[in-house]
C-alpha cells in the first residue's frame, strides 16, 4: 500500500485536478486566482520509470498513452470525482506523517500511476504541455509544486552548506566560555540559545562582522545572482538573530532604512532579494553547482488551503516574486545537526556561524 505525507498526496491531487479541469489559472501576488489568465493543458507527462513515458491527454475523455500507444480512456468527470475525494481526505484527515488513501490508490492503479511523485530529470514535480496564451506556442514545461494543505513547507532547507561565518571583534577575554554557556530549556532539554548568545556578544561591546560562507558552492551560486549576494544575505541573518526580524519583507524594509551596503538606489535590496528567493524556488540548491537556469522551467504550482490549484508562470514572474517576498520567513534550524551557534577560536580570532533556513509562513 502506498504511503505518503500531505505534500506527496498533494502532488497526486494536482495531477487529478488539472486533468479534470483541462487548464490551470494564474495567480496574483496575494495568491488570488486571475480569472482572465489561464493556460489550457494539452497533456500531462509522467515518467515514473526510465523508458516508460505515460501521457494523459485532456478533453471530455482523458486518453492515456504508454510510450505512444493508447492504453485507456476515462471520462474527465471521473478525475473530478477522484480529485474531490482525495482533497476531502487530506483536508479532513488527522494523519501526521505518512498515511495511505485506499480509494485514490485504486484509481492510481487504474490510470497507471505507481508512485505518488514521478521522477523527473529536470527535478520539476509535474510536466505539462500547455498552450501559451502569450505566444500561441505549445511548450512542454516543468513546474514545482508546493501545498498549503499541510504545515508550511520550507523554501530553503538548512544544512551545514547554509552556514555563514562571522568574526567577533571584542576585548572581553571570557567571551567564548561565557557566551557558550547560554542555553534555553524546554521539555527538560537544553537547547543552544542563538539569540541569547548574540545578545551577550553585543552586551559585551562585541562587533559581529561577516567574513565568508562555509560552503564555496553556495557562494558561487549566489554570485550568479549578484556578486555581493552573500553579503546581503549575511546582513539579513543578523537582523534575524540579533533583532528578531523573521519575515522576509520586514528584512527588506530594514535594509532599505539602514542601507548597509551603501546603494545609491535602495530598491536594489528588494530587487536582488526577490531574485534570490525565486532562484531557490525554481531549482537553485546550496550544495549543487548551478548554471543559473531554472530547473522548474514553467514556474510554480501552489495548492491553496481551499484546494485551488494555481500557477505562477514565467509571464507573471513579478507576481511570483512578490508572493515569495511577502509569504516567507527565516527560522532557526537544528543547531546540533547543522553545527552553528557556538563561539570558537581560529587563528587567534573569535568566530560564530549563523545558519540560513527559509520557510513559507
Amino acid at each position: 500500500m502506498l504511503r505518503g505525507n500531505i505534500g506527496e498526496w498533494s502532488e497526486m491531487y494536482v495531477l487529478l485536478r488539472l486533468l479534470a479541469d483541462g487548464k490551470i489559472y494564474a495567480a496574483d501576488d496575494n495568491l488570488n486566482k486571475l480569472k482572465d489568465i489561464y493556460f489550457p493543458i494539452i497533456k500531462i507527462i509522467r515518467e515514473e520509470m526510465k523508458g516508460e513515458v505515460k501521457e494523459y491527454n485532456t478533453g471530455e475523455e482523458i486518453k492515456i498513452y504508454l510510450n505512444g500507444l493508447e492504453i485507456d480512456n476515462i471520462p474527465s468527470t471521473i478525475f473530478c470525482e477522484e480529485a474531490h475525494s482525495l482533497l476531502n481526505t487530506i483536508q479532513n484527515g488527522k494523519a501526521k506523517g505518512a498515511f495511505s488513501v485506499e480509494r485514490t490508490e485504486r484509481f492510481m492503479n487504474r490510470i497507471g500511476c505507481l508512485k505518488l511523485s514521478a521522477s523527473s530529470r529536470d527535478k520539476s514535480d509535474i510536466t505539462l504541455k500547455i498552450i501559451d496564451i502569450n505566444t500561441g506556442h505549445s511548450p512542454t514545461i516543468g513546474f514545482s509544486i508546493k501545498s498549503e494543505l499541510g504545515s508550511a513547507p520550507t523554501l530553503l532547507n538548512a544544512g551545514k552548506t547554509t552556514n555563514f561565518i562571522y568574526k567577533i571583534i571584542h576585548q572581553y577575554t571570557n567571551i567564548i566560555r561565557e557566551t557558550n554557556d547560554i542555553y534555553k530549556v524546554s521539555s527538560n532539554k537544553k537547547h543552544i540559545n542563538v539569540r541569547g548568545r548574540i545578545e551577550n556578544i553585543i552586551k559585551n561591546n562585541g562587533t559581529i562582522k561577516y567574513i565568508k560562507m562555509q560552503n564555496k558552492t553556495f557562494k558561487d551560486n549566489l554570485i550568479l545572482i549578484d556578486s555581493r549576494m552573500d553579503e546581503l544575505i549575511a546582513q539579513t541573518l543578523l537582523y534575524f538573530y540579533k533583532d528578531g526580524i523573521s519575515n522576509c519583507n520586514d528584512m527588506i524594509k530594514k535594509l532599505e532604512e539602514e542601507n548597509p551596503m551603501k546603494y545609491g538606489n535602495v530598491n536594489a535590496y528588494s530587487y536582488k532579494f526577490k531574485k534570490f528567493l525565486t532562484s531557490v524556488a525554481l531549482g537553485m540548491r546550496p550544495a549543487t553547482e548551478w548554471d543559473g537556469i531554472d530547473e522548474a522551467s514553467g514556474g510554480y504550482i501552489i495548492v491553496t488551503r481551499e484546494g485551488n490549484v494555481l500557477a505562477y508562470h514565467i509571464y507573471n514572474r513579478n507576481y511570483f516574486e512578490n508572493y515569495l517576498l511577502n509569504n516567507t520567513k527565516y527560522e532557526t534550524a537544528s543547531t546540533s545537526r547543522h553545527d552553528f551557534g557556538e563561539l570558537y577560536e581560529e587563528n587567534g580570532e573569535t568566530h560564530i556561524k549563523l545558519n540560513l533556513q527559509i520557510r513559507f509562513k
